[in-house]
């Protein structure tokens, strides 16, 4: 039984796991509904609840520590006598976390940590009925957090918590824990929110286009994209695409389509990313320059991927890259409302997808003009 609910928990977890500003040196409150399970010597437990209050303080947007206040109570059947065995625990915790994926808007994170006890047993097995403090705890725990509003987070958390003594479930006995050996240890599924009430230095780690990018420009790789599309022998201007990329705010005098797709050339990505490759951003600062000159155009941002991975996993990170691509552009000065995005797989090829050169020109975008 004791098994079946330590699974049970895992399963929980894992139906909790379905893009956000990480906080650089923040500060955020939480607050927990929390389930515990002792894993060790009591015959029948119930299943309990308690509660955690906790601060956390980040350290940079993957590190944090918090510290946790935890009100638990565990209750069962006494091992020997058949009444009731309960035990209210509160403990002091502190412990170290680490962040995935900071920026996305699911998180997932680990940590380590430990804490002391003050618990108090009634009805306890062979030990005193008294309150007992001082006993330390060693703890893993994983959770997620998701992010739904500007500084509010839904978060669900498992934990394992190894105890230094043989006296939490009020029997002295040779079963242990959850890994065995002869201390007890428990478990707990906690759901809540977490509040950032002081969002701290403003961090630049997501937000990279905003900041500005200096990037590794691969230009013999533009060059060959380039030429792969051209009707004709084409040079590629690489002063100007250097100026374009030092001085966004340069005037960009080109004729645009008012209708149809236009091809954003050199825009590309790596295999099963939605990240940009380094060739893309004075492509897409020119993109910005020229939509900047049309404050009327309206476009639809189109993503495509090459056939590598199912059809939804493609049609998924289509959609992905299409969001990419509009978070660049919208930093960069391009009112929100003018653009639209829609994901289409690897329905739309442009090359053969049976070599890598192919693959490599079918993750692309496509601009559809809708018209001014």
């Amino acid at each position: 039984m004791k098994k079946l609910f330590f699974v049970l928990m895992v399963i929980s977890f894992s139906f909790s796991l379905t893009n956000a500003q990480a906080s650089k040196d923040g500060w955020a409150f939480g607050l927990d509904f929390v389930s515990p399970r002792l894993f060790s010597d009591i015959a029948a437990e119930n299943i309990d609840f308690g509660g955690r209050v906790l601060l956390q303080k980040n350290l940079s947007e993957r590190a944090a520590m918090r510290f946790s206040l935890d009100y638990l109570m565990f209750t069962g059947q006494n091992a020997i006598a058949p009444i009731k065995f309960t035990n209210n625990t509160i403990k002091i915790g502190v412990g170290a976390v680490y962040n995935f994926f900071p920026c996305e808007e699911f998180n997932p994170y680990v940590g380590l940590g430990g804490g002391i006890l003050y618990y108090t047993v009634k009805n306890a097995a062979n030990i005193l009925d008294k309150s007992y403090f001082g006993e330390l705890t060693a703890d893993f725990f994983l959770g997620g957090t998701y992010h739904f509003s500007e500084d509010w987070f839904l978060k669900v958390e498992l934990s394992e918590n190894t105890v230094s003594t043989d006296k939490l479930d009020g029997v002295r006995a040779a079963q242990g824990g959850l890994f065995g050996g002869v201390l007890d240890s428990y478990t707990t599924l906690g759901v809540g929110l977490l509040y950032y009430f002081d969002q701290g230095t403003k961090s630049t780690y997501c937000d990279e286009f905003a900041a500005g990018i200096k990037a590794n420009i691969d230009y013999a790789k533009i060059e060959e994209i380039v030429r792969k599309y051209a009707s004709t022998p084409t040079t590629v201007d690489y002063t100007l695409i250097e100026n374009i990329v030092k001085k966004n705010s340069a005037p960009v005098k080109e004729k645009v389509m008012t209708a149809g797709n236009w091809v954003l050339v050199g825009v590309n990505f790596e295999s099963g990313k939605s990240s940009l490759t380094s060739e893309s951003y004075p492509i897409l600062v020119n993109a910005v320059q020229v939509l900047i000159s049309n404050p009327d155009m309206k476009v639809e941002i189109q993503g495509h991927t090459d056939n590598i991975g199912s059809d939804s996993f493609n049609k998924k990170l289509s959609e992905q890259r299409a969001e990419t691509v509009k978070r660049f552009l919208v930093a960069k000065g391009v009112a929100a409302s003018r653009l639209s995005t829609v994901g289409f797989g690897s329905s739309n090829p442009v090359s053969d997808n049976k070599t890598a050169e192919g693959r490599s020109l079918n993750r692309r975008i496509e601009f559809k003009v809708l018209g001014k």
